[in-house]
């Protein structure tokens, strides 16, 4: 009897921890994986959106990283990732080169932006034409007063090149839309890395001017309001002139996937378009698109 009870209960030790063991394991069986990257503009609403998800999702994972729209669309291309992140349109060149390697970028719009020009509170400078704007950035006003402010040097802040923001203002502000232009960025003109850059050096500088996506500015900076044209109203950049088309500076954000997205990413991209998702870009200071 002795025997058999010497056999029997470390039999049933193995069964019952052979038991636990598989429910540990099973309670961390992760996790599909959404590796998302890129654009710096979406990056905060894109962190907002992965917490959000994933609280209600726990067994999705999603790595949120920045870089800026070129960084995430060549991951997008070299097969790196399942969603970039892009302030602008992928480019036909980018597009070949994802072909070339079997990749189909798909493009999604997930949300809508207003890229406000701003300065030092003490600038006295609160009105300018697109115009204006371009011949600042590209070196053909280089003082305060040549646009009704202060005798002072005009300090340009602008994104870096692998910036989709900065590609957006180059084409629609600089160059006012023209494609045949080939007008570029003062030499002068200093690149930072990052949005909240741009943010700290124009709030530290009195002479600087600088433009970012609307939710990165805070109310200590002052907005410049900004007319089309000459004789045109100038319009300071809100949700409501957004979607009114009456801002000049209004772009669509984006997010790209290889080909028609499915499983898990077609999920997360669909809730991204819902009302509860949308809720959040509003929150963040961007523009909802329904």
């Amino acid at each position: 009897m002795k025997k058999t009870l010497v056999i029997l209960l470390p039999l049933f030790f193995l069964v019952s921890c052979s038991s636990l063991g598989t429910s540990a394991a099973d309670s961390q069986e992760p996790q599909t994986y959404i590796e998302n990257k890129g654009s710096d503009t979406i990056v905060n609403l894109a962190l907002a959106w992965a917490e959000k998800y994933q609280i209600d999702n726990p067994d999705i994972s999603i790595s949120v990283t920045g870089g800026g729209s070129g960084t995430g669309i060549a991951a997008l291309v070299n097969g790196t990732v399942d969603i970039a992140n892009a302030s602008r349109q992928i480019k036909q060149k980018e597009i070949d080169l994802a072909n070339e390697d079997g990749i189909e970028p798909m493009e999604h719009i997930i949300a809508g932006d207003a890229i406000a020009v701003v300065v030092n509170p003490s600038n006295p400078v609160n009105e300018l034409t697109l115009q204006q704007i371009s011949d600042i950035y590209s070196g053909v006003y280089t003082n305060w007063s040549e646009v009704g402010g202060d005798d002072r040097p005009i300090v340009r802040l602008s994104r870096e090149t692998n910036s989709g923001t900065h590609v957006y203002f180059l084409e629609t502000v600089v160059r006012l839309g023209d494609e045949e232009s080939e007008t570029l960025f003062s030499t002068n003109t200093l690149l930072l890395p990052s949005s909240e850059g741009i943010i700290s050096e124009v709030r530290q500088n009195p002479n600087a001017i600088g433009y970012d996506g609307l939710g990165y500015v805070p109310e200590d900076l002052n907005i410049i309001a900004i007319a089309p044209e000459e004789g045109d109203v100038y319009v300071l950049p809100s949700v409501e002139s957004v979607n009114n088309g009456t801002y000049a500076i209004a772009r669509d954000l984006y997010m790209y996937t290889n080909g028609e997205p499915t499983g898990e990413i077609a999920i997360y991209l669909e809730w991204i378009l819902s009302a509860e998702a949308q809720e959040i870009v509003q929150e963040l200071g961007f523009v909802p698109i329904n």
